[in-house]
């Protein structure tokens, strides 16, 4: 009889001792599990985090790069040129690379340079000066190419009007040249009608996106 209860009790503790094996390895199981599935999702994170910053830093990239469409200029019988495609007007901090030269809008930096009549005797950021444009105000440019005499009456005629601003730009097709947003022309010479009939139609003219922004508190050299 005793025997036969030391028996039973055996069997119940081996049994019970079983269990708790059991039990022990389900809950080592569902541990490795958890870590498992945080692994996955943290990895899941890191990587969606990446590829968000990965997107977006692409986004900045196409920002920066594309400018102004894939637009080109058509010449009207008046001589102006105008730039065919939408120009964005998002302000970026990457350096634009222009389809045009000098550029007629397009993204730019957040700071314009001041164009209250603002001459400027060295080159100024194209990022910047776009900003003007958008503004309302045209922008002077010359080259070397340009007499000295020119140079010194377009800055004359810039420094008496509000809206304008001008500064030299080597790598410009011609040696003096006009540009409002969207707007662009070649001009012979500071005594050119063109000039007059260019400040006249676009300093701060119908094409002007922000009609009435500042040309003050902006850049200045």
């Amino acid at each position: 009889m005793g025997s036969a209860k030391n028996t039973s009790s055996a069997s119940r503790k081996a049994r019970i001792e079983e269990m708790r094996r059991a039990e022990q390895s389900r809950e080592r199981r569902n541990r490795i599990l958890v870590i498992g599935a945080s692994v996955v999702v943290v990895a899941g994170l890191v990587v969606g985090g990446v590829v968000l910053v990965q997107s977006q830093s692409d986004k900045d990239d196409a920002a920066s790069d594309s400018k102004a469409g894939s637009g080109h200029f058509t010449t009207g019988s008046d001589g102006v040129k105008t730039w065919s495609a939408k120009l964005s007007q998002t302000h970026v901090t990457k350096t634009v690379d222009y389809p045009m030269e000098p550029p007629v809008g397009g993204d730019h930096n957040a700071v314009w340079m001041n164009c209250n009549g603002d001459v400027y005797t060295k080159a100024v950021n194209n990022m910047n000066a776009v900003h003007s444009l958008e503004h309302g105000a045209v922008w002077v440019t010359y080259n070397s190419k340009a007499s000295d005499a020119d140079v010194k009456a377009l800055a004359a005629k810039v420094k008496t009007t509000p809206y304008t601003l001008m500064s030299p730009v080597e790598d410009q097709k011609d040696p003096i040249m006009l540009s409002a947003w969207g707007k662009q022309r070649t001009v012979s010479s500071a005594t050119d009608a063109n000039v007059g009939k260019f400040f006249e139609s676009f300093v701060q003219g119908d094409q002007t996106p922000e009609p009435g922004a500042a040309c003050t508190g902006g850049l200045s050299q």
